[in-house]
Order: C-alpha cells, then structure tokens, then sequence
C-alpha cells in the first residue's frame, strides 16, 4: 500500500460527518471505516436464540405443508395456511413483546423472511405486506394508544395489515394521489372517498394505512397535502376489487380497494395532518431491506438447485458442472449473490445500531438484491434447459415471481435517483457553503483556510481502508482509489450542472451504480475480513469471492467514471435523439429491410 496514505483516520472534508450515514459519506469520496468494520452484528445471545427455536419449525412448516407447484396455478394460499403462519407468530415478527409480538430486530426479521422466500414468494410477500409497510407506521409513527389499540391483534396476526398508497394515476409520483379525506360537519371523523390500486393482502386486510389529500392552512391559505390514516375494514365505506390476475405470486392477495363515504375517526390519523408524505416515505425506506434478505433467499435456493443438477446431468460425456460456459455462470452469481448478501445483512446491522439515516443503504440492498434475483433466476433457468421451461420445476415460477421485485417498494429506476440524488445533497450544500464564504474571503478566512489545508490534503492522502484483513489489501486500495475517484467527480459535475443535475437522469444513474457497486465492494470486504480472523469453515472462499468481485466491480466503476467524464461525447445524447423519434413516431421507426 502507498506509503502516503495517511495512518490516522481524520475523515475526508465534509461538514458534520456524525449525521451522515456510510453510503451518503461515499459522496464525499470518503471512508468511515470504523462503522463498517468489523461486519456489523447486533444480534444479541437472546434473540440468537430466539431464532434457533423458530428456524428448524418454519423450515418443517415450509418442507411438509407447502405445496408449490399448488400455489403456482391461481390459488390463492389457503386460509389454514395463513393459520399455521399466526400460530408461529410470523404476523408479529418485528412487533414489540409489550404488544405480543416477537421484537426481532431488522436483522432477525431478514433472517427469517429470507427463509420463506427461498420456498414460496407468496408467503414472503404476505407476511411482508404486513409487516414491513403494513404496520410499519403503526410501529414507527403511531401514539401509544393506536399501538395499544392496533398491534396485538396484528402481531398474533388475528387481524391482518395492507399498505395502501399506489393509485391509478399516481405509482411512482406518489404526491400525485387523488383519495380526499374531508373532515366531518361535527368533527369528529374524516370521511375518506377514491380508490387505491395493486394492494397486497387487499383482499382480506383488516386494518389498513392509507393516504389521502386533506386540506390544511399554510400561509392563511387552503392547501392539499397528504394525510396518514388507520382504517379498519369494519368503519364501512370499504371494498375490496377482485383478484388481479399477475404474473407471478399467484398465491398471495392482490386488489385495488375502494373508499366511498369511509368515516374515518379523528384519533385515527397517524402521526399529523398533512405528514402523510414523510411517513409513507419513511415507511417504504424502512422495508426495502426485507425485500433484499428474500431475493437473497431465492437466489440461493435456486443455485442450490441448478448445482445438483448440473453434477448431475451428463452432456457430450461430461457432466455439466465440468464445461466452462456452465462454470462461468455458477462462479457470477456467487459473486454477485455473496455481495448482495453482505450488502443486505450490513445494512440491516447498521440500522439495528441506529443513529443515522440508513436509507439510501437500504435502497442500494434492495437494487442490487432484486437484479441479482432477476439475474440468477434466469440463468438457472438457462442451466435447466428445456426443463426449466416447464411448470413441473420451480425454476419458471421463481422468473415470474422475481419480476415483481424492481418494481415493488420503488422501481429501480426511481430508486437510482434517489439513491444518487440524496447522495449528493451533502456535497451540493457544502459546495454552495463555500460559494458563499467566497463572496466575502476576509470575513471567512477561517473556513477558506480549513478547506484548503483540506484540499492538500486530499490530494496527497486518501483514504485508508486499512481495518480490512491483509489478504485483502489489494480490495480495499481498489475501494480507496474509486472512492476518492467518486468524489472528485461529484465535485465537478456539481460545479458544471448545479441544481440542473436533477435533470441528467442518464449521468444521475451512473453516479447510482458507482455507489452502489462501492458499498458492494465494501461490504464484501468486511464480511470476509470477519470470516478470516474468526477462521470460519468457508474464509478462504469468501475471501476468494470478495477479491474478484472488487476486481470486477473495480472495471465497472471505472467505465462508468470515464463516462461521466466524456460529458456529451459518452452518447447519452444520441440515446436521447433516438428515442425521441421512436417515441415521436409512436413506435419503432426504421422501414422494413423486405417490403
């Protein structure tokens, strides 16, 4: 490692690192090593024990009473189903004991749900559903007389929780929803009217967070902004559509639900009104990470699958687990579906450690997982050949079901931008900082002074990883060097486009992928670090995966760095100008080549 790298760990320029969580500190082109190594583990003896004694049962539930290739033809999971599952207390996972529910942290939840999902997507999906947004505000934003009043039914799963914001008209751009709560005469209740689209467990939910518009004063004038509520089925004014017919998760409950006339009462908003958006937002950032622990669980099943039968099936007198192309396929998805893991498990480490915003890290698990998901799916698929075609193996059914994950809790696309976006917030705002400092350089010496010896510094020094194991050193000087790299970028790109960088989705996705690949490589780096120094079973071969996907990622990273840098010559222009003709012409343009 270059002599010059720094030996203390005085973190790069930014202001108030302390509120930054690791990923936004990336943007800065810095690395705060000590909240990432060693891996995080929160995990306590008791709840270590906990889900011991709730393992081995779920995977018997699982093995001896879930009839896949039954889910798999349009039926719904049968109610005696959902029974066993309220009987093992999977509707109360993540509730506190206060109100009977487990009190597992986000770790142990995504221990568990990445087991269900492993066997039936449907499952995880409810059980999901109901926790990780369902309920989430109940838990995250309601007063202790609607956590009283709500949580132990919905812990022991006697009632069952929807998440209810998707409209018509409005998916991605959420502030855009058309359901009005308007309050009553007397004042006592809120009386909720429109329609919300593609509920999971909208056919049978019992309590339900919805949004709504509801008018509120700002300035001595009448605005619409959204309103949480809780409303139960039985308030009336409540219907629930018929099943939608979907691609895949056939057997969980997807509907849209209408509100006509639904008299909601007054001590049934959640949190206040007009604070809708923040807590739908708040609700959605805090259950991505779930869905990442079940892609996780899927992937690996289905490699687990796909690997004994390519040691067993036999070509051209070989069997397939001997040719390369086979290989090749086998060794990328461990590689991806190892960081995925890594990413998914520290992330939700660090949000069980709390403290900061672990949101964008959350939305990275969840892009990362659900692509690594679609990936593996596909490819093991291809392993199969013509069998994996076919209804009678789960390999078709695991496509269909995994389609689903770039487009629940966000779309990737969206997500991207939000990742990216937030991300630079920081540096934009000390950017903006220092412009201001420079209008009037006597007054401000002190500052101007510390960012120079700063920028010196960081021209000189980077940043160090130097807590990861030697075995991996070559890793995390790949991690210094793009880290650093990153944030050089983000610093001219901000100087060139200011606020109108909001516009550059093409350039807003690279930026993205950059720092998602980083906090891949990074928490790759940690976790095989842990498993050298604790000489765990499989240490040599985590360290083996973590050093070529840092290699791999290293080239991805900076064919995308060199991109930005081309500026109009990386042919996002071009990309831009066909597709406004395709788009213009209403479809693909070109004549035929035959008549």
């Amino acid at each position: 490692m270059d002599d010059r790298r720094k030996p203390n760990k005085e973190p790069a320029r930014k202001p108030e690192d302390n509120e930054l969580s690791f990923a936004r500190q990336l943007f800065f082109g810095s690395i705060e090593d000590d909240e990432v190594f060693p891996y995080p583990d929160e995990l306590g003896v008791e709840e270590r024990e906990t889900l011991a004694s709730l393992l081995d049962p779920l995977d018997r539930f699982l093995r001896e009473r879930i009839d896949e290739s039954d889910i798999n033809h349009d039926k719904l999971l049968a109610p005696e189903l959902l029974d066993e599952l309220k009987e093992m207390g999977l509707f109360g996972l993540i509730i506190p004991t206060e109100y009977d529910g487990l009190g597992l942290s986000n770790t142990g939840y995504a221990r568990l749900f990445e087991r269900i999902a492993a066997t039936s997507a449907s499952i995880a999906v409810t059980v999901g559903a109901h926790q990780s947004i369902g309920l989430k505000g109940i838990l995250l934003f309601g007063t202790d007389e609607q956590k009283q009043r709500y949580l132990p039914d919905l812990a022991l799963g006697e009632k069952i929780a929807a998440f209810c914001l998707t409209e018509p008209s409005s998916g991605s751009d959420a502030a855009s929803i058309r359901t009005r709560a308007e309050l009553s005469e007397d004042g006592e209740h809120w009386l909720l009217n429109g329609g919300k689209l593609w509920i999971t467990n909208g056919g049978f939910a019992d309590v339900m967070t919805v949004f709504a518009q509801t008018p509120v004063e700002i300035d001595g004038k009448r605005q619409d902004r959204i309103t949480a509520f809780i409303v139960e089925r039985e308030f009336g004014g409540v219907e629930s559509g018929p099943e939608e017919h979907k691609l895949g998760l056939k057997g969980s409950s997807t509907t849209a639900i209408h509100f006509e006339d639904c008299k909601v009462p007054k001590s049934n908003v959640l949190g206040e009104v007009g604070g809708g958006f923040k807590i739908a937002m708040t609700i959605l950032n805090n259950g991505r990470f779930g869905l990442a622990a079940g892609c996780v669980g899927g992937a690996k099943r289905l490699i687990r699958d796909a690997a004994t039968y390519a040691n067993e099936r036999s070509q051209f007198n070989k069997k397939l687990s001997e040719f390369g192309l086979i290989k090749k396929k086998f060794a990328i998805m461990a590689l991806n579906v190892y960081a995925a893991e890594s990413m998914t498990y520290m992330t939700c480490g660090l949000m069980d450690r709390g403290g900061r915003d672990y949101s964008i890290e959350a939305a990275m698990s969840k892009v990362f997982a659900s692509e690594t998901m679609w990936t593996v799916a596909n490819e093991c698929l291809q392993v199969m050949g013509g069998l994996g075609y076919s209804r009678e193996y789960a390999y078709e059914r695991f496509v269909r079901d995994s389609r689903i994950n770039m487009i629940f809790e966000g779309t990737n696309e969206i997500l991207r931008l939000f990742i990216a976006l937030s991300g630079i917030q920081a540096p934009g705002k000390h950017l903006r900082e220092l412009a201001s400092a420079l209008k009037d350089p006597l007054e401000n010496y002190s500052m101007l002074l510390t960012e120079l010896v700063s920028r010196v510094r960081d021209r000189v020094i980077t940043e160090d990883l130097d807590r990861a194991h030697p075995k991996l050193k070559r890793a995390a000087v790949l991690i210094e060097d793009q880290t650093d790299a990153f944030g050089q970028v983000i610093e001219r790109l901000l100087r060139h486009h200011g606020k109108s960088i909001i516009d550059e989705q093409m350039l807003i996705e690279r930026l993205a992928d950059v720092a998602i690949e980083l906090y891949a490589m990074v928490a790759v780096v940690s976790r095989a670090t842990r498993a050298l120094e604790q000489s765990r079973a499989a240490a040599s071969h985590e360290a083996q995966l973590a050093s070529v996907f840092c290699q791999r990622a290293n080239r991805r990273i900076r064919r995308r760095l060199r991109a930005i840098e081309q500026g109009r010559k990386n042919g996002d222009v071009q990309l831009g100008e066909i597709a406004d003709a395709l788009l213009g012409n209403g479809g693909y343009l070109p004549t035929h080549p035959v008549l």
